[in-house]
């Protein structure tokens, strides 16, 4: 989809970056018209959500991500942990769906130290099962909303693993106060003095997949349940009249690019 046609759906370039790897995944989805048995090729992805969910427990999705990441890093470490028990519970369109393909989200988008994979995994799950916004529902938008804004506010990691590689002690908590990977991993070598190679920063970020699988799940259940309630409040474009992440002063400092006022 190109810039004309997103101002045109009135797709922002947050809404881009928030779901960064979602709009890759859907285009990836367009060519695969057979995921729902169900659907006729005409009737292609838009027409076919959401797609059937049952409820998943947290901490056994955590503990999946924990282990998948060491085989496929963070984004499809969280994709998996989901989609793995769908596609057991329910078969398609999961079955066919290329989990493992996702494995590019790692190190914030091929180690570009962009967005985290993690929020980037947990949103095109959410986006996946209950549909894009411009098919109709804001929910899984707002989901994603909730995620960014959970992990750069959260201490992570929150969950420990039943079996964890590294000594639970080793592993220091820290607020990223942003949702990009190289913020919230600088920030964490940091404070726990770890170099990007260490052990204990590969399994720092397993955790954190964990984490977020963890969270994602949590509210999938709750939308399930028809109790899902946004609670998202920052909005960039709102606050300041242009796309933005969470903290812009780490990079920026006072170089902060400022919006013109807007035309009346």
């Amino acid at each position: 989809m190109g810039a004309e046609q997103n101002e045109q759906k009135g797709i922002s370039r947050r809404e881009v970056l928030i779901g960064t790897g979602v709009f890759a995944a859907g285009a990836a989805l367009g060519h695969l018209g057979g995921f729902v048995k169900t659907a006729s090729a005409k009737e292609g992805p838009a027409n076919q959500w959401p797609w059937p969910y049952v409820k998943l427990d947290p901490a056994k999705t955590a503990e999946l991500a924990y282990n998948e990441w060491y085989r496929v890093f963070c984004g499809a470490a969280v994709i998996n942990s989901v989609f793995s028990q769908l596609e057991e519970k329910i078969g398609e369109p999961y079955k066919s769906f290329p989990k493992d393909a996702f494995v590019f989200l790692e190190g914030g988008q091929v180690g570009w130290g962009t967005i985290c994979g993690s929020p980037a995994g947990a949103n095109i799950v959410a986006n996946c099962i209950i549909g894009p916004r411009i098919a109709g529902s804001p929910v899984a938008h707002q989901i994603s909303g909730d995620i960014m804004e959970w992990y750069s506010e959260t201490k992570l990691p929150v969950y420990v693993p039943n079996n964890p590689k590294i000594d639970p002690k080793l592993i220091v908590q820290t607020t990223s106060d942003s949702p990009l990977c190289h913020i919230s991993v600088g920030r964490w070598m940091k404070a726990a003095n770890q170099p990007l190679k260490s052990a204990e920063r590969k399994d720092r970020c397993a955790r954190v997949a964990a984490s977020t699988a963890y969270r994602v799940v949590e509210l999938l259940n709750d939308w399930h349940d028809g109790k899902y309630t946004p609670v998202a409040t920052f909005s960039a474009v709102k606050e300041h009249g242009i796309t933005g992440q969470f903290n812009c002063m780490d990079c920026h400092g006072n170089d902060v690019p400022e919006a013109p006022a807007p035309k009346a």
